[in-house]
């Protein structure tokens, strides 16, 4: 399945068969889910794969007793660090020296310049903004992958993000933000496609409004 057909057939199931993913197919998701791009590559984003009962069992709580929690063997927790450029990121330039992706050059202008974009952002109290938009690039590209697996998933809304903490256990950390709840598996509902509005409604050329031709 190319990336097109992916974007075009995935849908968002809410029932799910019991049958498990399978352990690579789950490794190879999450693998790839670091793999999205990220802010001045701060990779300020984790995930939390939460597929034993009683973690389930909480995020059904968390969820107000949604479905997916309940019947998918597997619900991703996509945990945004908007704290997460204050840290020590000599492992991130390393790594990007020993690839040949960046030279020493780049790293030190780099570092400095991320530096102060971000203390820029936490001035304008944007810092969480940023590592939500981190997450959820990571959260799409999970679900085009588990599309071209045959999985399904579904991206979640109407969860209580100090329920969701309690039960991935950070509960005390008012550094971290809960960017998306995901489950993922094998569909027990068929979903149509319920359409999109035409392009001209939606996109644009240069100007907002403004036709594309």
């Amino acid at each position: 399945m190319s990336v097109a057909e992916a974007i075009r057939t995935r849908r968002t199931v809410r029932h799910y068969r019991p049958d498990p993913v399978p352990a690579d197919a789950l490794d190879a998701l999450l693998a790839l889910a670091i793999e999205a791009p990220t802010s001045w590559n701060l990779q300020d984003r984790s995930v939390v794969a939460v597929t034993g009962e009683d973690g389930r069992a909480g995020l059904t709580w968390a969820t107000g007793g949604q479905p997916q929690p309940q019947e998918a063997p597997v619900v991703l927790v996509f945990v945004a660090e908007p704290l997460a450029w204050r840290d020590d990121h000599g492992d991130v330039y390393d790594q990007a020296l020993r690839n040949g992706a960046w030279s020493e050059e780049f790293v030190s202008a780099f570092s400095q310049d991320a530096h102060a974009f971000q203390t820029g952002l936490e001035e304008r109290g944007l810092l969480r903004e940023y590592a939500v938009k981190d997450a959820m690039i990571a959260a799409t590209y999970v679900m085009l992958a588990a599309t071209e697996m045959g999985l399904a998933t579904s991206p979640m809304n109407g969860w209580d993000e100090a329920r969701v903490k309690k039960v991935i256990g950070v509960d005390d950390r008012d550094d971290l933000a809960i960017a998306l709840l995901m489950s993922i598996g094998h569909p027990a509902e068929e979903r149509r496609h319920p359409g999109r509005r035409p392009q001209e409604r939606n996109v644009f050329r240069e100007s907002y409004g403004s036709p594309r031709t």
